[in-house]
């Protein structure tokens, strides 16, 4: 019998893996996947203010005047929804991200974890992976690793915790001088069209 000579690596060979499309890649677990999409529906402006735990800090930290202060937040989604980016600023001040706070933090899924990278008003930029189950509604990222100067400080811990369509807290915690200091923000949705004055 003639084997057709399309089939003969396969006779010969028969521990052959046929590639499938995205065979190689892996699939997000259904709790990175669950966080990710909680983080996609926050899309849009939120305004509140932040309360630091101490407000003993370095001005290249906590430059403001008082504590707690204004703050206005965006999160927008994109690159065809495979990325969410987050914007933080005071929009009291003009809005110059070259001489005012306006930390930006991106957020992805990379293979079974849910990711972000923030680039840091502190000079560097790091990187956090959420914890695999969600509790509730909250999601909280822990320090995976970071680059760039860790002179000032650094943030080593996220956590977003949505109340409502409305409402949702974040808290941001950074290694300061050795010790943890929180930025506890707490937002209000926006209606379209009133952005406030920061951007």
């Amino acid at each position: 019998m003639k084997v057709p000579r399309i089939l003969l690596p396969l006779v010969l060979c028969p521990t052959i893996v046929l590639a499938q499309p995205g065979g190689s890649q892996p699939v997000a677990q259904p709790g990175a996947e669950k966080s990710f999409a909680l983080l996609k529906s926050l899309a849009g402006t939120w305004q509140g203010s932040v309360q630091a735990s101490s407000d003993e800090l370095q001005p290249e930290v906590l430059p403001h005047k008082g504590n707690p202060w204004p703050a206005q937040v965006t999160l927008r989604v994109t690159s065809r929804g495979n990325a969410i980016v987050h914007e933080m600023w005071n929009p009291q001040v003009p809005d110059d991200p070259a001489r005012y706070d306006h930390p930006t933090t991106v957020f992805y899924l990379d293979g079974d974890r849910l990711m972000l990278t923030h680039y840091c008003d502190m000079g560097n930029r790091p990187s956090m992976a959420a914890r695999s189950s969600p509790v509730g509604n909250t999601i909280e990222f822990d320090l995976v690793s970071i680059s760039g100067p860790l002179k000032i400080g650094y943030m080593n811990q996220a956590i977003f915790t949505p109340a409502d369509a409305n409402h949702h807290g974040e808290d941001w915690m950074a290694l300061v001088g050795g010790k943890t200091v929180k930025f506890h923000l707490t937002l209000q949705r926006q209606p379209p069209g009133n952005a406030g004055s920061g951007q």
